[in-house]
């Protein structure tokens, strides 16, 4: 039980972080973020999940998106990037695990 809950909180529950890790390296729609998701992190949280988040962050100004396509026989697809904003929350919740860690495991 312990386990599975700290399972739970380290993954579901802090997407946003592992969305923000994938949109530095590039921006992404959402699809595509879902579609990647298992194999970097190995779990996969359900779409709406996914876009859910996505969207809450864009609200909370984390993300930016922006609709590119419009060529014959192309999809309109909404790319997601990361604010200055998202990165600098992105860096400071590093920061917080990394001391985190130290704290448990290293030595003290």
């Amino acid at each position: 039980m312990a386990y599975e809950r700290l399972t739970k909180k380290l993954t579901l529950e802090v997407l946003w972080l592992y969305i923000v890790k994938m949109l530095l390296e590039r921006p992404m729609y959402g699809y595509e973020v879902a579609k990647e998701f298992e194999a970097r992190f190995g779990f996969s949280p359900a779409r709406i999940t996914i876009y859910t988040v996505l969207y809450r962050m864009e609200r909370e100004g984390l993300l930016e998106s922006e609709y590119k396509g419009g060529l014959p026989g192309s999809l309109w697809r909404k790319y997601y990037r990361v604010t200055k904003k998202g990165e600098e929350l992105f860096k400071r919740a590093e920061d917080f695990l990394k001391e985190t860690l130290r704290r448990l495991f290293g030595e003290g």
